[in-house]
């Protein structure tokens, strides 16, 4: 994680001096403090979601660049990260409840990758079955 906060960091940083903002105007645009945006470019702080749409609002970029930037994104999916970012858009969830169903998602996929997960079965009440059998042959 620390590897993926640092490389975010660092394209923050890229972002905004093409942008021509300082810091602090960063900062006021995106609507953090401007030590929180510090730490996030130094790799210090990973932020939310939500903090990186502001980010990424202000910069003019896309917010799912920055997702992918952040991990919480994965580009190799191959659908596009439909299930994330709708997610991530949901305005009626909070942060915790955004990361929370992300990481449900996500130990999701790895488990089918893995193919691990199990079919579900129906369960088989063998009484029920001798049952109608009985019926039958009374019949």
């Amino acid at each position: 994680m620390t590897e993926t906060v640092g490389a975010l960091g660092d394209y923050l940083k890229e972002q905004r001096t093409q942008s021509r903002l300082s810091l602090r105007q960063l900062a006021e645009q995106a609507g953090v403090s401007n030590p929180y945006l510090s730490q996030i470019e130094r790799g210090l702080r990973k932020p939310s979601a939500e903090v990186l749409q502001q980010i990424a609002k202000a910069l003019r970029i896309s917010a799912e660049q920055l997702y992918i930037r952040a991990g919480i994104l994965n580009p190799d999916d191959g659908v596009g990260g439909s299930v994330e970012l709708a997610v991530l858009g949901d305005t009626g969830l909070t942060e915790r409840q955004k990361q929370s169903l992300l990481d449900v998602y996500s130990s999701f996929l790895a488990l089918n990758e893995a193919d691990v997960v199990p079919e579900p079965t129906a369960p088989v009440d063998s009484d029920v079955h001798s049952e109608a059998d009985e019926t039958t042959a009374t019949s």
